[in-house]
C-alpha cells in the first residue's frame, strides 16, 4: 500500500489539521475536537478502516487568542505522523514541516525514520511561514518578501533531497545553509516521500510546481479552482517538464436534512463562533500571508468560523457529494475534509457520502 496516495487512481479524501484543537473549526461549542493523542488516535484507524486517503497536520506553536485561544493545543506534526503509522496499515500521513524553524538536516533524518515506521507511508507538507507571531517566539525575523521566503525553502528542500539521494558524505554551500560532512542513513523507505506544499501565493504555487506531488491551495470554490488548477499545471509542465496534482480544503456539516445541516452550521460557526479568534487569524492572515486575497478575506468571516476559510461542503449526503463532484470536475486530484467532531461524523460521512462518490466514479471500493 506504500505510494498509494500517489496512484491516480481516485479523487483523494484527507482530514486535516486533527492534531490541533478545535480542528479547524474556530467556535466555542464544548463538542468541539479535543486534539487529543487518545483522540487522533481513534480518528486514525476509523479514517484507515473507512478508506481515507491520507492525514494531514497543522504546525503550530501558540494559540490565536479569542475565547478559546483556538489552537492552543497541537500535537507535534512529526512525532503524531510516527505514531499514527506505526498503529495503521493502509492511510498515507504527512508531516507539516516549517522551513524557518526546522534545520533541514535533521528534518532528513526525521521524516527517513517516520518513513521507515509507516514503510513508504509517510509524506511531507512544505510550509516557507507566514505566522509573524510564531516567528517572534522563535526569535526569527520573518521575510517581508515572499520569493525570500521561498528561495529559503528551495534551498532547504534541495539539501533534504540530496541527503535522501546521495552515498556517502557531500559538502553544500548555498545562500542560506553552509554545510561540511553530511551524511544521512536510512534513507526513506522507497526513495523519496510524496511531497505536499501549502502554499496559495504566487510564489507557494510555483514552488509546488516546481517540487511538489501535490499543491494544496486554498480557492473560493469549483469555479475559481478550475482556473488554478489549470495554471498550476500549466506551470509545471511548460516550466518544470513535470506534472502536479492540486488538492483544496473544505469543511463538511452533513446530516439527513439540509435544514438539520445548516441548523448546526449556524449554531456552531454563527452564535457561538469564537469571533475574537475568528479576527485575529484573519488579521494575521491579511497581514502576513498570500494564502486569501484582499476581496477572500472581507467575505470569508462565516467561512474562517467554520473552517479556517476552507470551502463549505454543508448539506445532506448528496449535496456533499453533489460538491465533491464538482472539485473533481474542476481538475482538483483530491482535497482535505474537516469536521466539528471528526470521529463522530466521519463514521456518518463514511457510510453515506463515500459510497455515493463510488456510484459517480470518483472513489474506488476500499
Amino acid at each position: 500500500m506504500s505510494k498509494a496516495i500517489l496512484d491516480g487512481k481516485s479523487f483523494k479524501l484527507g482530514l486535516f489539521s486533527a492534531n490541533c484543537s478545535s480542528g479547524m473549526a474556530v467556535t466555542t461549542v464544548p463538542d468541539r475536537w479535543s486534539g487529543s493523542w487518545e483522540d487522533n488516535l481513534r480518528l486514525a484507524r476509523l479514517a484507515d478502516e473507512v478508506g481515507i486517503d491520507f492525514l494531514l497536520p497543522i504546525a503550530r506553536w501558540i494559540g490565536y487568542g479569542g475565547e478559546t485561544n483556538f489552537h492552543e493545543g497541537v500535537l507535534d506534526p512529526t512525532v503524531w505522523a510516527a505514531g499514527l503509522l506505526a498503529h495503521t496499515r493502509r492511510i498515507a500521513v504527512f508531516a507539516t514541516v516549517h522551513t524557518a524553524f526546522n534545520h533541514p538536516i535533521v528534518v532528513a533524518k526525521q521524516l527517513a525514520t517516520v518513513d521507515q515506521i509507516g514503510q513508504g507511508r509517510a509524506g511531507i507538507n512544505i510550509v516557507a511561514g507566514w505566522n509573524k507571531p510564531e516567528y517572534d517566539t522563535f526569535g526569527i525575523e520573518l521575510p517581508d518578501d515572499h520569493d525570500e521566503r521561498y528561495a529559503l525553502a528551495q534551498e532547504w528542500w534541495d539539501v533534504i533531497g540530496k541527503i535522501w539521494s546521495t552515498p556517502g558524505q557531500f559538502d553544500h554551500d548555498g545562500k542560506f545553509f553552509h554545510l561540511r560532512h553530511v551524511e544521512g542513513m536510512p534513507k526513506p523507505y522507497e526513495g523519496q516521500v510524496p511531497v505536499l506544499n501549502a502554499g496559495s501565493s504566487r510564489q507557494g504555487r510555483d514552488f509546488a510546481a516546481r517540487n511538489a506531488n501535490f499543491a494544496f491551495t486554498i480557492v473560493g470554490g469549483p469555479e475559481d479552482g478550475a482556473e488554478i488548477v489549470r495554471t498550476v499545471q500549466a506551470s509545471a509542465r511548460d516550466h518544470y517538464d513535470r506534472s502536479v496534482g492540486v488538492f483544496t480544503l473544505g469543511h463538511v456539516v452533513c446530516r439527513p436534512t439540509r435544514a438539520e445541516a445548516e441548523e448546526f452550521l449556524h449554531d456552531y460557526a454563527g452564535e457561538r463562533a469564537d469571533w475574537a479568534a475568528v479576527d485575529n487569524l484573519m488579521a494575521l492572515q491579511g497581514l502576513h500571508a498570500q494564502s486569501f486575497t484582499p476581496e477572500m478575506l472581507q467575505t470569508f468571516r462565516s467561512r474562517f468560523a467554520a473552517g479556517h476559510g476552507s470551502c463549505p461542503l454543508i448539506g445532506t449526503p448528496d449535496d456533499v457529494a453533489d460538491e465533491i463532484e464538482r472539485f473533481h470536475r474542476a481538475g482538483f486530484g483530491g482535497m482535505t475534509l474537516s469536521f466539528v467532531d471528526y470521529i463522530s461524523e466521519l463514521g456518518y460521512f463514511a457510510q453515506e457520502v463515500l459510497p455515493r462518490l463510488e456510484a459517480k466514479g470518483i472513489r474506488l471500493p476500499v
